[in-house]
Order: structure tokens, then sequence, then C-alpha cells
């Protein structure tokens, strides 16, 4: 949304795993797992994992193992504005669990008119968050260590192991590190 869809360089991919990857072999690991990347997707997949996939599954490893429970969830479904160019982006969730899917940013993101598909999406998310704070459990199982079992949010949801297992292996040990901001 930024206007750089389509204009990151390998001198961006490189930087961007530098930065966020970890160290001190994290860029060649990304590299290696993902041979067939090129520097969006590269960029794409390191920011992601350092910003919200990584926290989120180091902090359900850390709950867990200390009795507590988790449940993990990744939206996959793909956001139908702009063709479908942004996926499912950042910030997606928000209009869906809300069921706000005519606020700005849901049709920002959705679209003027929702899809059936949207709605039906919108309320699956809604009832697992009502039913975590109404009862503590998501309604599908929860994280553990041996299992990693995932919700994955899409037309068709479904109850998986954790399905970003290179970044997964590619992080194991290491903790992403909090951003120095100004």
């Amino acid at each position: 949304m930024s206007g750089r869809q389509g204009t990151f360089t390998e001198q961006d991919a490189s930087a961007a795993l530098e930065l966020l990857a970890p160290q001190p072999d994290g860029a060649e690991a990304y590299r290696a797992a993902f041979p067939q990347a090129g520097p969006e997707e590269l960029v794409e997949a390191v920011y992601s994992d350092a910003l919200f996939r990584m926290p989120s599954q180091k902090l359900a490893e850390a709950n867990a193992a200390t009795g507590g429970t988790s449940y993990l969830f990744e939206l996959r479904w793909t956001a139908p504005a702009l063709g479908g160019a942004l996926g499912a982006c950042h910030s997606l969730d928000v209009p869906l669990a809300f069921g706000t899917l005519d606020s700005p940013v849901g049709v920002q993101l959705i679209g003027g008119e929702p899809t059936p598909e949207a709605v039906a999406l919108s309320h699956e998310i809604k009832e697992a968050w009502i039913r975590f704070v109404s009862t503590g459990d998501a309604g599908w199982a929860a994280y553990r260590p041996d299992q990693q079992l995932t919700r994955v949010l899409d037309a068709e949801s479904e109850t998986l192991p954790y399905p970003e297992q290179a970044s997964r292996r590619i992080w194991e040990g290491c903790c992403p590190a909090p951003f120095d901001l100004p």
C-alpha cells in the first residue's frame, strides 16, 4: 500500500534479510529455504516472520512451557480488493474479526460489497473470538510444541501443523529482536 509492490530489488532483499533475519546465518538460511523466491517474496517472508509469525509462535511455545494455553491462527485468505494484490495483508483480520466489513478499512481491503466468502470467514473469526473470551477455548486444538497445531483461516479453514515450517526452522533457537525505534 506504500507504492513499493513490484519494485523491490535484490539490494532491498539483502538489506531486509540482514536487518531482520536471525544472525549470523539467517540471510543465507532464507535464500536456501526459499530458492525460487524473488526479492519481493524474500522481503515479505522475513518481514512477516520477524514482526508477526515468529514472535507469536515463540510466545505460544513459552506459554506452553509454563503450562499455559495458546491458540495460534494464520489468516491465509486473500483480501479481494485491488484484484487480490495485497494477499492476506496486515490488518485484514480487523474488519473480519469485528464484523466491520463496511468500515473504511473493510471497504479498502475487502471491497464495497463483501462476498459471501468474506461474510462467512468474518462469522467464523467472530465466533472463535467470542468463544475464546467466554470460555477460554477458541474452538480448535490448543498449540502444543509437539503438534504445533494452528488454525489456518481461509475460504475453507482447517487446523494443521504450523504452516510456516521453513521459517520456524530458520528461527529455531533464536528470538526475534526488538526493533530499535527512535
